[in-house]
């Protein structure tokens, strides 16, 4: 009865603990279904709940969709799973250190960090966990109650393990070794060094859920999703995630209109079709019959603005073209500042995005006096070179701040695009409070555009193609 009895609250404990991982999730952006949350209870009743990984892995599966989530899933549960009855590793603080030091006394900091260097020589995964825990017990200076954030506590920790010198002495051997053997030796090192990076935070996370909960914990290590991440800010990690996202969306984008395209009219009557279906009735034209419409595929021209104002915004718009540029059947691109100059060329010709970055800076003829923003210019200065061109067919995109820098407007710019393309947006990559206010004049173009949306992150643009009229 004992044994049944704390398994019951052990299996009670683990529901308990899902149900706040996935409220936490839910607060980080994570898309959890109810039935997906379903799929997880019913897992933990087939997962060995001794083995962490696989624990981790099935709860993974079951709600997590995305690969960009996966680290955020990850996080969380390592803080909400870490004290669970059942599923800690065995071993107190320093367990483990006698295999290396067996009947000797406390190590030194010095001794600390030569079993460092020989558990990433030999890839030891025990050893790592068990010099995590010691170090984060001598250096980390956790305090109970204490409001300091996990990073500052494993920065010390890590400090003392003197990992940076520690990783230089290992990448120094590798390239004794040499060729492509050494560069594999390399890689493994810093894969090793990040284990042994993880198992100190996962360490520091234990004691301050230990202390102060999973959910106060989750609140202060919680991190913007990469489709949160705001475009002016992008780090490298949140580039190159929005490297992998960029041409899923171009594909649907393009998919949108050309389907928007097929089916948005009937063509023009058949006249003679039509009385040759009335004879059947009489001579009254009860069934009306359509000449099929002309099916052209839709075009796409982009001006985005690659001023210093928006520097981090125009990487991502030059990505966003570029990708574009494989999914229409005519792609245009313009870079301006005050001046504007087609780039088209220039991004079809590179073989990556960096190329073409490069290619846009060095090349691309967007000054036209003092080098700061003149939508006015710019954009009138389009409608004369290449205004002309513009089709019904079209669906031009600008993608800017709308800051003028208090040059004059020329909205009239923006209408006479709008009278000759089928459509007209602007994405903004501001939030909507800062519209129209210092030199902005988005207001202005507005008027004559199909639609103004914000356009900060990767979920603002999804949201944009998925409902694109």
């Amino acid at each position: 009865m004992a044994a049944q009895r704390e398994a019951h609250e052990v299996a009670g404990g683990l529901l308990t603990t899902l149900a706040r991982l996935v409220d936490e999730l839910r607060a980080a952006g994570v898309p959890v279904s109810t039935t997906e949350v379903v799929d997880a209870t019913e897992a933990l009743r087939h997962l060995p709940l001794e083995d962490r990984p696989a624990l981790k892995a099935g709860l993974g599966a079951a709600l997590v969709k995305q690969e960009g989530h996966l680290k955020t899933f990850g996080t969380l549960f390592e803080l909400f799973f870490s004290l669970q009855p059942g599923l800690v590793e065995d071993g107190g603080e320093g367990a483990g250190m006698g295999t290396a030091q067996e009947g000797s006394a406390e190590p030194s900091s010095s001794e600390l960090a030569q079993m460092a260097l020989d558990a990433m020589l030999r890839g030891d995964a025990q050893l790592m966990k068990a010099l995590a825990r010691a170090a984060v017990q001598r250096y980390a200076g956790m305090e109970p109650g204490r409001p300091v954030g996990g990073s500052y506590y494993a920065f010390r920790a890590l400090r003392q393990l003197q990992v940076d010198a520690l990783l230089a002495r290992l990448l120094a051997q590798a390239q004794e070794t040499g060729g492509l053997a050494g560069m594999a030796e390399a890689d493994e090192y810093r894969r090793r060094l990040q284990q042994l990076r993880h198992e100190v935070e996962s360490e520091v996370n234990r004691r301050l859920v230990a202390d102060r909960g999973a959910p106060a914990v989750a609140r202060a290590v919680r991190r913007p999703l990469p489709e949160d991440v705001d475009f002016m800010h992008l780090g490298h990690d949140e580039l190159a995630a929005l490297q992998r996202n960029i041409q899923p969306l171009a594909r649907k984008l393009a998919v949108h209109l050309a389907h928007k395209r097929r089916r948005g009219h009937q063509g023009r009557l058949d006249f003679r079709a039509t009385m040759r279906r009335s004879l059947a009735t009489g001579g009254v034209p009860v069934e009306p019959r359509f000449k099929a419409p002309h099916r052209s595929k839709p075009e796409l021209w982009a001006l985005a603005d690659i001023s210093g104002s928006v520097a981090a915004f125009a990487r991502f718009t030059l990505q966003l073209v570029y990708a574009l540029s494989s999914q229409f059947s005519r792609t245009r691109a313009f870079a301006f500042i005050d001046g504007v100059d087609e780039v088209t060329d220039l991004l079809r010709g590179a073989p990556d995005m960096a190329a073409a970055v490069h290619n846009i800076n060095t090349q691309a003829d967007v000054i036209w006096t003092e080098g700061h923003s003149d939508y006015g210019h710019a954009l009138s200065d389009f409608v004369a070179r290449w205004g002309r061109d513009l089709t019904p067919r079209a669906t031009v995109l600008v993608l800017g701040d709308a800051r003028n820098n208090y040059h004059q407007v020329e909205s009239w710019a923006v209408a006479e695009i709008g009278g000759r393309a089928r459509q007209v947006w602007w994405l903004n990559p501001e939030p909507r409070a800062y519209w129209d206010t210092g030199d902005s004049v988005l207001a202005q173009y507005a008027v004559h555009c199909t639609g103004v949306e914000e356009c900060r992150n990767l979920r603002q643009l999804r949201r944009f193609v998925e409902q694109l009229p």
